[in-house]
């Protein structure tokens, strides 16, 4: 556990996102392993198909980490607050949510699957690949909830290492089951999804064995699991916001496939491994947020709000200077990246005009993040939902279908960093008002220190 209401607001800050970005590094590592194979030894089609299958799969569980986001800032404003009771009650809540919630998106992901890539236009040649792919992976849902769960409760709790260990293992076993299955047994793209559930469900059951040896908070045992129904009212309020945004967001992926449909598989193709590694080179700026939103949770319940404003501008600086540097090697190295994933000339110069045009703005990105953490943090999510439904739904993807009618597939890219302008402004605005200091969880707040 980690005290976050003392000492260097940067230091701090930095030190409990480090291991958060080297554990995304990891989980960013295998999807971009699994994008490498299928792309090298099983072609195109199957590299469009994990591509067209991604949307729909964050669909599905964007509402769900949504509210698990609002658990974290439960638990990190009571443990802030020193309320222990309160964290153990809201620790065995969301665990019972995530469960719940894993069986019922299972059966609902495997019954539609079919039906939503038909509406996705995915093509005949993607289509029977997308659908194996897809069903697969959702087999694993209870194990990808089950550790998301555990990461939310820990960095709730100030504790940002110990998935970081787990992550770790996940990448290792994952990679080596993706060259396994595909190489060697020769299962083609339902090898690479048998990987990726099975790695994802080994970190769940080796992270509860090892927590409930070292941890008195976190002790799993499904007959000592309860159910607080204030916890969970306070997750879904905070959460709930935020599992709308999460969802407009995987729904305006959706709607960027369906335009990009309206090319060719080359064109998914090119989408799908430029988005891997723009995923990467974003990772850092959103791990400072998620960081952020820790420090802010247990630092307005202990009512230290002059230690939130130097957090914030403290995270800002960091944010910057990580967002130029990754913005030039991706501008520099962008082909080579791309011939990474697929031989194909036109899918790699494709690919690396998207990298150029949105990488040129991740200052902008990640200047929107930092602020979007600070929100969530204080629990203040319902403004950042409307302000991301605008820059998404009446910026984006209007822009993205327009400029593709006039530029091509370029217009698409150009889309993506004019909704990140939108969101920026609107939420730099809100943000000074200064009206999301008064949304704590805990009522009983401690003097200004």
């Amino acid at each position: 556990m980690k005290d976050l209401t003392t000492g260097s607001e940067a230091g701090l800050i930095f030190k409990f996102a480090l291991p958060m970005v080297a554990g995304n590094l990891f989980q960013q590592l295998y999807n971009i392993v699994d994008s490498i194979i299928v792309g090298k030894y099983l072609g195109t089609e199957a590299l469009a198909a994990v591509g067209a299958s991604f949307p729909l799969f964050y669909t599905l569980i964007a509402f769900i980490i949504g509210i698990g986001s609002g658990a974290t800032i439960v638990i990190s404003q009571y443990f802030g607050a020193r309320r222990l009771d309160k964290v153990k009650q809201a620790i065995g809540t969301i665990y019972l949510f995530m469960f719940g919630a894993g069986i019922i998106l299972t059966i609902i992901g495997i019954t539609f699957s079919k039906q939503i890539f038909t509406l996705l236009g995915i093509g005949d040649d993607v289509m029977p690949q997308a659908v194996t792919y897809f069903n697969i992976y959702m087999v694993g849902m209870v194990g990808f909830f089950g550790f998301n769960g555990t990461t939310s409760v820990l960095r709730g709790l100030g504790d940002s290492k110990t998935p970081l260990i787990f992550l770790a293992v996940a990448t290792v076993v994952n990679i080596v089951l993706d060259l396994l299955f595909v190489i060697v047994f020769e299962w083609g793209i339902a090898g690479v999804a048998w990987a990726t559930v099975i790695a994802q469900m080994g970190a769940f059951i080796t992270a509860i064995f090892y927590l409930n040896k070292r941890d008195h908070l976190i002790h799993f045992s499904i007959k000592s699991l309860t159910f607080d129904s204030y916890s969970f009212m306070q997750s879904v309020r905070i959460g709930l916001p935020t599992g709308f945004q999460q969802t407009f967001v995987a729904l305006g992926m959706m709607a960027l496939i369906r335009i990009i449909n309206n090319f060719d598989t080359v064109t998914l193709a090119a989408y799908t491994a430029a988005s891997r590694i723009d995923a990467l080179a974003a990772m850092p700026a959103m791990n400072l947020a998620s960081a952020l939103s820790a420090f802010v949770g247990q630092n307005l319940g202990a009512g230290k709000v002059e230690r939130i404003r130097k957090g914030v501008w403290a995270t800002q600086k960091m944010a910057w200077a990580i967002s130029l540097a990754v913005m030039l090697l991706v501008i520099f190295f962008g082909k080579p990246l791309m011939a990474m994933f697929n031989d194909d000339p036109e899918v790699i110069r494709q690919g690396r005009e998207y990298l150029i045009i949105v990488c040129s703005f991740y200052i902008v990105f990640s200047s929107m993040f930092v602020l979007h953490g600070t929100l969530r943090g204080a629990g203040d999510t319902l403004i950042p939902m409307f302000i991301t439904l605008v820059s998404l739904w009446l910026i984006r993807i209007p822009t993205a279908w327009f400029l593709s009618q006039h530029l091509g597939e370029s217009g698409i890219w150009w889309s993506i960093p004019s909704g990140w302008i939108i969101g920026l402004i609107g939420t730099w605005i809100y943000y000074k008002s200064g009206r999301w200091k008064s949304k704590s969880v805990v009522k009983e707040q401690l003097p200004e220190k």
